[in-house]
């Protein structure tokens, strides 16, 4: 039998696959898409390419970590756990002031 649910969870679960689904949702937000870019310096033409940059897939799910109220809005959109985005955004991210490691 083929659980989906078990293979959705499986793509979630990775780092770039986290990402995109972050994208995907800000997408469908276009308030929020709007603030990400003017935040990033992104121009819309220029999001396809940028996929490919490990440092924009950081700031992805650096912009949804830093607001917990837009965290929670994408966790319920998507079906994703917190733990599997903040996953995402330690493998993603550079080390922080609070990692322990400089």
């Amino acid at each position: 039998m083929h659980n989906s649910s078990k293979i959705g969870a499986a793509k979630a679960a990775d780092p770039q696959e986290t990402a995109i689904a972050v994208l995907s949702w800000l997408a469908n937000e276009p308030d929020m898409l709007s603030r990400f870019l003017a935040l990033t310096g992104v121009a819309p033409g220029e999001l396809r390419h940028a996929m490919n940059d490990t440092g924009f897939l950081a700031g992805l799910i650096d912009f949804i970590m830093g607001h917990e109220p837009t965290l929670m809005a994408f966790c319920a959109a998507t079906d994703t756990a917190p733990e599997t985005v903040m996953a995402a955004w330690h493998k993603l991210s550079k080390p922080g002031l609070d990692s322990g490691e400089y």
